[in-house]
């Protein structure tokens, strides 16, 4: 079997030298954003339209974080995110058609999408409860 030169890690930079581009501390883990129970981002319904579309709002929304606008704050957006997230538009709707709409995507920043992320996963934890 021929042996590849060591890379760098692509987190930590630490020489890998079994081909891959993550050291084993940085290996992608059963339960982590890739893992096989999640889905692909293509399975999961960011495929190649969903780059189109992303593209397409960012234009629209000048690459600005709109959560940020009406507190008077511009920051630079990162992500296309869902206003109503697709688990609560199929609890809502009994089906995702329209979740893609333009009306329900926004640009905004890692932080605030970080934040509204973790605001929708606590309420569906407290819903379920």
């Amino acid at each position: 079997m021929p042996t590849t030169s060591p890379k760098p890690c692509t987190v930590c930079r630490v020489l890998v030298r079994d081909g891959s581009s993550r050291c084993d501390r940085h290996k992608v883990r059963e339960g982590s954003f890739a893992d096989r129970r999640r889905g692909s981002r293509h399975e999961r319904g960011y495929g190649s339209e969903w780059d189109k579309t992303r593209a397409r709002i960012m234009a629209r929304d000048c690459g600005i974080c709109q959560p940020c606008l009406p507190l008077g704050i511009v920051h630079e957006a990162h992500h296309v995110d869902h206003k109503v997230s697709k688990a609560e538009w199929k609890r809502k709707h009994g089906h995702l058609g329209g979740v893609d709409a333009d009306s329900n995507l926004q640009a905004i920043n890692r932080d605030c999408h970080k934040v509204k992320t973790q605001a929708e996963a606590a309420a569906a934890r407290g819903a379920g409860q």
